[in-house]
């Protein structure tokens, strides 16, 4: 029995492991390194900068549809094109509702533009697989989808949108 106390007694001594400072130590470090990294993948901001990135390859698809229509049709602009003047009207099938001020829009305008139609019967139906909507969702929809279109006396057509985050202004023009 006494040779058996004498074992466990030794089989303690020669264990080893971390002792409770050792691994707080650890914990400390490895919390100091996530918040470093966190800190430095800044998560909002990649997903505004997404957004954006988003907002900007919509704009030029818009884009791209009404000049290839108008390159078909020998230079005729798509249907329910706004007026030439230097007014934006915002892009979606609402009859009203469609006016709003953003620190990149300002539309008086209260009926939307549509020139893609219910079901993609409109002029761009053929050009687009469907209108693109502001990828924020709510509050904008195939009814008003948070792009704006501008069509100048010169003939000069703009696309923009119209939430743009961190104030950034997104528009093509050809």
């Amino acid at each position: 029995m006494k040779n058996l106390k004498l074992q466990i007694k030794d089989l303690q001594k020669n264990q080893k492991g971390f002792t409770l400072i050792e691994l707080l130590i650890v914990i400390v470090i490895i919390a100091a390194l996530a918040v470093t990294v966190f800190t430095a993948l800044n998560p909002v901001k990649r997903v505004k900068d997404a957004h954006d990135s988003r907002r900007a390859a919509d704009v030029e698809t818009i884009l791209s549809a009404i000049h290839e229509y108008i390159v078909d049709n020998n230079g005729a602009t798509p249907a329910n094109m706004p007026p030439q003047d230097a007014n934006f009207y915002q892009l979606g099938s609402g009859a009203s509702g469609c006016n709003l001020t953003t620190t990149s829009c300002t539309i008086a305008a209260t009926a939307c533009k549509d020139l893609f139609g219910a079901g993609g019967a409109g002029t761009l139906g053929s050009y687009l697989k469907s209108m693109p909507i502001d990828p924020l969702g709510a509050p904008y929809s195939a009814t008003n989808t948070g792009y704006a279109i501008n069509y100048s006396a010169t003939g000069i057509v703009t696309v923009k949108a119209c939430a743009g985050e961190n104030n950034t202004n997104i528009q093509q023009s050809r």
